[in-house]
């Protein structure tokens, strides 16, 4: 054997077995979980055009598409029938009255609102900002439901 000088220690990927007990001195693995787990290997998918709606079941997209309309529609009937949103506007012709609430414009409201961005039609009224604030909440929590499962997947 080696005489005792001749030894250093040394740092190897070594596996300990009794015959290299034998001959040197080894200390305890530090990586050593003793766990293990086995999973089946996941089927690979090819993504398709429409992947980003596994998030949400397609009951769920339906009740948006069908709430985003629905919200349209109240604001736009909400916006006829208060009197702060209609505006006296004086031109050459004479004085009119004007309402910016339409239909469409009540869908691009309620679409901006949704997709969190800002747009230049904000309701005057109470009511038709008590349903601007109810959509905005509504499409904060989807958003951040949808995120959550996006996540998951």
């Amino acid at each position: 054997l080696y005489p005792l000088c001749a030894l250093s220690p040394t740092t190897a990927p070594l596996t300990i077995n009794s015959q290299r007990e034998q001959v040197a001195d080894f200390t305890k693995p530090f990586m050593s979980l003793g766990i293990s787990i086995m999973i089946k290997e996941p089927i690979k998918q090819r993504p398709g055009v429409f992947t980003f709606m596994n998030p949400l079941s397609m009951e769920i997209w339906m009740c948006v598409v069908f709430a985003y309309i629905g919200v349209s529609i109240v604001l736009f009937l909400v916006s006829r029938f208060s009197p702060y949103e209609w505006q006296i506007e004086e031109s050459i012709s004479g004085t009119t009255v004007s309402n910016h609430f339409s239909v469409i414009n009540s869908l691009w409201f309620a679409l901006g609102a949704f997709m969190q961005q800002g747009i230049d039609i904000t309701p005057r009224s109470i009511s038709g900002r008590i349903v601007g604030g109810v959509w905005w909440f509504f499409s904060l929590i989807l958003i951040s439901s949808y995120t959550a499962n996006l996540a998951a997947f």
